[in-house]
């Protein structure tokens, strides 16, 4: 299989198959935080807030994907990528009162962030939040959208932000690989990629491995399901 080149059209371009369910779902469901991505991390120590900013920064800058909203043009989703932002880091003091209600606050905020959902048309993929319980202990709180990130990801999202702090947090400027692609450009050579003949082979072999099976799966439940599934309805 070839490499996936640089897309020539950077602007608007079609999303991912994968994105493109993700975005269905969402038009499905809107106001649904089903597909919400948190990460918390508990910080122990001194922390300067304004590496974290400018780590922040510099992550959203680096990969499109963070920055990119998902669009409706004449019924199919297509990418709008935004100008790297400044991240503003929001924090809540949490250093008042007896510890068990700080942490039972803490807990609080972190499941309402866990599941404020994202306006794919108009949100950044990313958002963060800083909960100050001592002087030096922290959770920090970041919430994607899996349209932008799955568990692979997530964890060189992680290890990129921890670089640029430490770097920043010395007083230099990080140093990261340059990335070959973006996941824009990915979509782009996916869509071309799967047309033709590959796709009629792709058909043709599933439709063969498919061939007989039954139609609806009937597998035993721990309680009675509703007919239609919704956000609400237990999975």
């Amino acid at each position: 299989m070839a490499s996936i080149p640089r897309r020539s059209e950077p602007d608007s371009p079609s999303p991912a198959f994968a994105q493109q369910r993700l975005w269905f779902l969402d038009q499905l469901y809107p106001e649904s935080p089903l597909y919400n991505f948190p990460l918390a991390l508990r910080i122990t120590g001194p922390l300067d807030r304004e590496a974290l900013k400018r780590a922040f920064t510099a992550i959203m800058a680096r990969h499109e994907a963070l920055r990119t909203h998902f669009v409706s043009v004449d019924g199919n989703p297509v990418q709008v990528i935004a100008d790297p932002p400044a991240i503003e880091l929001p924090e809540a003091d949490l250093t008042r009162g007896p510890k068990a209600a700080r942490e039972a606050e803490a807990e609080r905020m972190l499941a309402a962030e866990a599941r404020r959902p994202f306006n794919l048309a108009k949100d950044l993929m990313m958002r963060c939040l800083l909960l100050k319980l001592e002087p030096t202990e922290h959770i920090l709180m970041v919430t994607m959208h899996h349209i932008a990130t799955d568990a692979w990801s997530a964890g060189i999202f992680l290890s990129e932000l921890a670089a640029c702090y430490d770097a920043f947090s010395a007083g230099s400027a990080p140093v990261l690989p340059e990335l070959p692609i973006q996941y824009a450009d990915f979509a782009v050579w996916q869509r071309a990629w799967l047309t033709g003949e590959v796709l009629d082979k792709q058909l043709a072999y599933w439709k063969q491995q498919l061939a007989g099976a039954k139609e609806f799966l009937e597998l035993p439940t721990d309680r009675p399901r509703p007919a239609t599934r919704t956000p609400a309805a237990p999975g």
